[in-house]
C-alpha cells in the first residue's frame, strides 16, 4: 500500500489502486448517503477530494470530530472525479482522526482572515492557501540558489553568526555578551570587556561578506547563505531584525563580471520558480499581485539595462516628475526613484553602476574620479533594488585610508588589510535580501509575511 503526498496523488491515473493519505481537514460535507471532506497535506494548493460511501465507512464514533483543522489518516482507491477541476478523488474506505480540532475554538476558520491577525498566530498561519504558498516559492528559491552556485563550481562556506566586525560600519548591531547585565565590570568608567564570554566586544553579523573575502581569496568562487542580524529601530513593511542573505564573493573578478553574474543568477532563481511553483504562483497573479507572472516573465527575458549613478539622476530630473525626496547628484536614490526608472524610463531592469563613495560601504573600490566606486544595484519594476554589489577594494593604501575618513578602528581590520598585504586580487561580489527577494517573486507587501517566524523592533514571538 502506498503512502503518498497529495501533490503526488493529484497527478496520477485514476486506476482505482489502494492509498493512505494523511492531511488536515480544510472542510467537511455531511449528508445521509455520502460525506465529503477536503483534505490538505501542505504539498501544494490543491485540496484532495476523500468521498466517504455512509453504507461502507461507518462513522458513528467519529462524525463528531470531522471538522476543519482536524488531522487524520484516510486509505481508499483512487478514482476518476466527476468534476473536470479535480481529474481523481480518494473512495474512502477506513477514515481515522488522528488529533481532532474543536471547530469552537479552531481560529482559521473557512474564511478571510487579514494577514495583521494571521501574523499574531504564525504558528498556524502556514496552513492557510497564501501562507503555504509563500513557503514553497521560499523553498523552491531556495533550492534554486544552491543549485545555481553548484552548477558554477561555487563552495559553500558558512561564516560565523557572531562577529567582532561591523561589515556595513552602521552600529546597528545586535550585542552578545554574558557579562552581568546588573553588574557589568567597568575600568576606567568603560565596559570591562576583556571579562566577556570572548574577551572582547562581539555582536551578531549583518553580513557574512568580509569573512567571505577570506574564502574568495583562497578558493575562487564561494558562497554565504545564511542568517544575518540588524538592530534597526523600524517597525515598517519593509524591515526585519533577523534576515537571511545571499552573499558570493568571486576572485578575479570585476565589476563587470560582477553585474553578469548578479544578472544571470536572478534570472535563473526566477526561472526555477515558474517552472516548479506553477500553481502557487497562479495564485499569487490572481489574488496578492495581479500582473506578477507578467513582471517575472519579462525579467528573464531581458537584457537588463546598464546606466551609471549619474545618469540616472540626469533621467530623473529631466523628467520633472514631483518626488517625495528631492532629486540631486550625491543623494541615496530612495525606492520611488528606483521604482520610477524602472516602470517609466526603460520599463526594464536596470543595473546602476559608480556611486557617489560617500553613500557607499568603506570595502568598495574607488573609481579614478576620486568621486565614486565601483558600485552596482540591481533594479526591478514593483519593489526596486533587489541587489546591491560592487568591485571591492583591493588596494592596502586606499582601503587604509577609507577606514580612516570613515573613523573606523583600522586596527580591528588588520586581518581584511593583510588579505590586501598577501597575494592581492581583484575579486568583487554581491548580496541578495532573500526575504526581499520572496516578497518580490510572490507579491507580499509586507516582508514579515515572507518569513516562518518574523523577528522585527518589539517583536520576537515564537
Amino acid at each position: 500500500m502506498k503512502n503518498l503526498r497529495i501533490k503526488q496523488i493529484i497527478s496520477m491515473k485514476a486506476d482505482n489502486q489502494e492509498m493512505t493519505v494523511h492531511g488536515w481537514i480544510r472542510s467537511f460535507r455531511d449528508s445521509k448517503a455520502v460525506c465529503f471532506i477536503a483534505l490538505n497535506d501542505g504539498s501544494c494548493l490543491s485540496n484532495l477530494q476523500i468521498v466517504i460511501d455512509r453504507d461502507k465507512v461507518d462513522l458513528t464514533n467519529i462524525i463528531s470530530d470531522l471538522t476543519t483543522g482536524a488531522s487524520v489518516a484516510v486509505t481508499g482507491q483512487l478514482v476518476a472525479s466527476p468534476k473536470p477541476e479535480q481529474p481523481v478523488e480518494l473512495d474512502a474506505q477506513t477514515v481515522q482522526v488522528l488529533g481532532p480540532s474543536p471547530s469552537e475554538t479552531y481560529p482559521l476558520q473557512k474564511k478571510r482572515h487579514s494577514f495583521e491577525f494571521l501574523r499574531e498566530i504564525a504558528h498556524l498561519r502556514p496552513r492557510t492557501n497564501t501562507f503555504s504558498a509563500v513557503m514553497r516559492v521560499r523553498n523552491a528559491l531556495s533550492f534554486a540558489i544552491h543549485h545555481y552556485f553548484q552548477e558554477h563550481g561555487f563552495l559553500y562556506i558558512q561564516t560565523p553568526i557572531i562577529t567582532a566586525s561591523d561589515c556595513e560600519g552602521a552600529g546597528e548591531m545586535f550585542q552578545v555578551t554574558t557579562l552581568p547585565l546588573d553588574n557589568i565590570p567597568k575600568e576606567n568608567n568603560s565596559i570591562d570587556f576583556s571579562k566577556d564570554f570572548f574577551g572582547k566586544k562581539a555582536s551578531l553579523t549583518v553580513s557574512g561578506q568580509l569573512e567571505g573575502e577570506i574564502m574568495a581569496l583562497a578558493l575562487g568562487n564561494i558562497y554565504t547563505f545564511g542568517p544575518t542580524f540588524r538592530a534597526e529601530h523600524s517597525n515598517t513593511s519593509r524591515h526585519l531584525a533577523e534576515f537571511w542573505m545571499v552573499e558570493p564573493e568571486m576572485a578575479f573578478c570585476d565589476i563587470n563580471g560582477d553585474m553578469d553574474i548578479a544578472e544571470e543568477f536572478l534570472k535563473y532563481i526566477i526561472s526555477h520558480v515558474l517552472e516548479n511553483c506553477e500553481e502557487d504562483m497562479a495564485f499569487f497573479d490572481k489574488w496578492v499581485d495581479p500582473g506578477k507572472l507578467e513582471v517575472l516573465q519579462q525579467i528573464v527575458k531581458s537584457s537588463f539595462t546598464r546606466i551609471t549613478y549619474t545618469q540616472a539622476i540626469e533621467e530623473l530630473l529631466k523628467s520633472k516628475e514631483k518626488f517625495e525626496f528631492k532629486v540631486e547628484w550625491g543623494i541615496d536614490l530612495q525606492s520611488e526613484h528606483e521604482k520610477f526608472l524602472t516602470e517609466k524610463v526603460y520599463n526594464n531592469p536596470v543595473i546602476i553602476t559608480d556611486y557617489p563613495k560617500q553613500i557607499k560601504a568603506f570595502y568598495m573600490k574607488q573609481n579614478d574620479d576620486g568621486k565614486t566606486v565601483r558600485a552596482m544595484d540591481i533594479l526591478v519594476p514593483r519593489i526596486g533594488e533587489i541587489i546591491g554589489g560592487s568591485e571591492r577594494e583591493d588596494r592596502l593604501d586606499v582601503l587604509t585610508a577609507r577606514l580612516k575618513d570613515q573613523n573606523l578602528p583600522v586596527e580591528e581590520y588588520w586581518w581584511y588589510l593583510e588579505l590586501r598585504k598577501y597575494g592581492s586580487a581583484p575579486h568583487a561580489g554581491f548580496g541578495l535580501g532573500f526575504e526581499r527577494m520572496v516578497q518580490f517573486v510572490t507579491g507580499m507587501q509586507n516582508i514579515r509575511d515572507v518569513i516562518p517566524f518574523p523577528r522585527a523592533y518589539g517583536s520576537a514571538e515564537f
